[in-house]
């Protein structure tokens, strides 16, 4: 029989890698606590198919990006749809980076860009601007998806309330697997990287039809970016979104659900003047509806790496990155992590095993080591 495999968290990384691994032949179990998938961050963010350009400070982060949107795109093309004008701008007096050191980042990067003089939208204090085709994700027809492509495997409305570990097994919840997948980012079990819990709050917003995304770089910066509703659009600010830093998730949880009228009025006065400063016409274009409340896990440090890692303790994996662009990257890392333990895989899976895994990875434009 094939390995047995446990995916805690039915977030994008979860649905991906079980939808993978269940592809190459492996059995697998994803455990979801809410009742749908794509219910904590990987529903609750601009929806962004990122390229990299909004990682200058860290080359990891614009590469594992760059290589893993053209691969989203080949594997999931029909949950993304392109993003009509999609704008990167450098602000003349409160960017870290002047254009033409970010121009070169990106150049040497590998990233296709157009440099602009101007696009529709009215924009003030820019040192200067390039065009980027990038992508907004469709989460609605994603979590359809998911939803019907994994439901022989899908346990959804069940938290996990035991798991215990041996040299040769997970039991989770009183059902043995081989391996065990962590991909709740730290809300289950330690991540092997020193992180932080960020409560965020992101504001939605009516508009019409056909605004330009606009993403001010780099550093306490913001965006104003489409979602898949043609005249519903996002702002997101570096310094105002998040509502603190925690080292517990249940800090992080009880900041997200106490945060009322005030502070959601407070925010969108501090986030309406930030846009003011590059888009004048901000308060005509953008009528305010509501706001949207998450938790991110971020590693500590200022090199901003939202790339993404996979730690290892024994027969259980822990994944952790800060963009969908890398779900490929995870599941490889954790298929060679799976490949190096080839002498010690369960007794009853067939020596064939990886050489079989290695051949369908192959096929679907996964690459093992």
């Amino acid at each position: 029989m094939p390995c047995k495999i446990a995916v805690i968290g039915g977030g994008w990384y979860g649905c991906h890698i079980a939808s993978s691994l269940m592809a190459l032949g492996f059995s697998v179990r994803i455990f979801e606590q809410n009742d749908r998938l794509l219910h904590e961050a990987s529903g609750n963010n601009q929806f962004r198919l990122h390229l990299g350009f909004h990682y200058p400070r860290h080359a990891g982060t614009r590469i594992q990006s760059r290589d893993g949107f053209s691969r989203f795109i080949e594997r999931y093309n029909d949950l993304s749809l392109p993003v009509g004008e999609n704008i990167y701008a450098v602000p003349r007096q409160t960017s870290l980076i002047d254009y033409d050191t970010y121009k070169l980042i990106m150049t040497a990067t590998g990233i296709p860009y157009k440099s602009i003089e101007t696009c529709s939208m009215d924009l003030r204090n820019i040192d200067g601007m390039m065009k980027a085709d990038e992508r907004v994700i469709l989460i609605e027809k994603a979590r359809h998806y998911f939803s019907t492509h994994l439901r022989q495997v899908l346990s959804l409305g069940v938290k996990i309330k035991s798991v215990d570990h041996t040299n040769h097994s997970v039991t989770v919840n009183g059902e043995k697997f081989d391996y065990m997948i962590d991909a709740t980012w730290g809300h289950f079990s330690p991540i092997q990287i020193e992180t932080f819990f960020e409560p965020t709050l992101l504001l939605y917003f009516e508009a019409e039809e056909g605004l330009p995304a606009v993403t001010f770089v780099d550093g306490p910066l913001y965006s104003i970016y489409p979602t898949e509703e043609k005249t519903i659009y996002t702002l997101s600010s570096v310094p105002h979104t998040p509502l603190g830093r925690y080292r517990s998730i249940d800090e992080a949880r009880s900041v997200r659900d106490n945060a009322d009228k005030s502070l959601i009025e407070m925010k969108l006065d501090l986030m309406t003047q930030q846009a003011l400063e590059n888009v004048p016409n901000f308060r005509d274009q953008y009528k305010f509806l509501g706001p949207q409340l998450s938790i991110k896990t971020k590693p500590v440090g200022n090199s901003d790496d939202r790339s993404c890692y996979v730690g290892k303790s024994g027969r259980i994996f822990t994944v952790m990155s800060g963009k969908i662009d890398t779900i490929f990257f995870a599941t490889e890392r954790i298929l060679s992590m799976i490949e190096a333990d080839h002498g010690d895989v369960p007794r009853d899976v067939p020596s064939s095993l990886l050489t079989t895994i290695r051949a369908k990875a192959t096929e679907i434009g996964i690459s093992v080591r």
